[in-house]
């Protein structure tokens, strides 16, 4: 696999590492792992992570430390959809563990697993900062919010069907 930036992402690339100080550019670090989960199949592999250092001109250590620190950079690949429950004080006194109990055994995996058919990863999340309407999980860009046993089959349901067409 040849791992470099389109042309598009590569200025996005730039344009991102113009913001900072000369000498400070790996504060351009999260957003360009943003950029290479996106263009690089939803996940950082070693060798993308790699690519990033090189473009930052910081050690493969630096890009490793801060990747795998944070819950929202995918490690291995992930699923079409990724549902990423919210498992902090909040959600669980609402419901969460239950939620995710409950997509265990309507999707037949585990936390940090994704269905044989590739469509689904269930992923705990770390606070996603919406207590107020939990339990809740992210879906992409979207949250969705109050979540019963009976929204998430509504929500498999509907993206089960959304894949199939």
């Amino acid at each position: 696999m040849n791992i470099q930036f389109s042309e598009e992402k590569m200025n996005k690339v730039r344009e991102i590492i113009a913001r900072y100080p000369e000498g400070k550019q790996k504060s351009a670090l999260i957003p360009l792992l943003h950029l290479a989960q996106d263009e690089f199949g939803g996940w950082l592999d070693v060798p993308v992570m790699d690519y990033v250092a090189s473009i930052l001109n910081i050690l493969p250590i630096e890009v490793y430390e801060v990747a795998t620190f944070y819950t929202m950079f995918n490690m291995k690949p992930v699923g079409k959809y990724l549902l990423e429950v919210c498992h902090t004080g909040p959600c669980m006194l609402n419901g969460s563990d239950d939620i995710i109990a409950h997509i265990k055994d309507r999707l037949g995996i585990g936390p940090g697993e994704t269905t044989p058919d590739g469509l689904f990863t269930l992923k705990p999340a770390e606070c996603l900062g919406a207590c107020g309407y939990a339990p809740m999980m992210q879906l992409g860009k979207t949250f969705r919010e109050h979540l019963t046993k009976e929204k998430v089959d509504a929500l498999i349901d509907e993206l089960r069907a959304q894949a199939n067409n």
